[in-house]
């Protein structure tokens, strides 16, 4: 009974002193690994993966009607993925703050990892 009592109260005492960042970024981390996806930090160039996280930004660049793209950041409390959709001028639901899964094979692009037109399902917040 010590143990536990204790434990509950460690947590309650860093849930009053951590950052609000790092303590969003915990309750992703754990809502990735309770749904089975993979944390983004983990995964490689060329391998098929599924991730769970928030979209931090998602933008539309524009260059011309050929090279359309909607670009998004997806954070999963590891790490960041980018995700581009090509041709895409927008996506209904695709907006800041949504919880995704996302599915695809990770690229490597200027040193950040990257999904080119991942399947994607907007989840319920958690």
């Amino acid at each position: 009974m010590g143990s536990t009592d204790g434990g509950s109260f460690r947590r309650m005492l860093r849930k009053l002193t951590s950052d609000v960042d790092v303590l969003d970024a915990d309750d992703l981390t754990e809502d990735a690994e309770r749904s089975g996806a993979q944390r983004a930090s983990d995964c490689a160039c060329g391998q098929e993966v599924t991730v769970l996280g928030r979209l931090r930004s998602v933008e539309f660049c524009p260059e011309d009607d050929s090279t359309a793209q909607l670009v998004a950041e997806l954070y999963d409390g590891s790490e960041g993925v980018t995700l581009v959709w090509m041709g895409r001028r927008r996506i209904p639901g695709i907006e800041p703050g949504r919880t995704m899964r996302v599915r695809g094979r990770i690229s490597v692009r200027d040193g950040r990892k990257v999904l080119y037109n991942p399947y994607y399902e907007i989840c319920q917040a958690q």
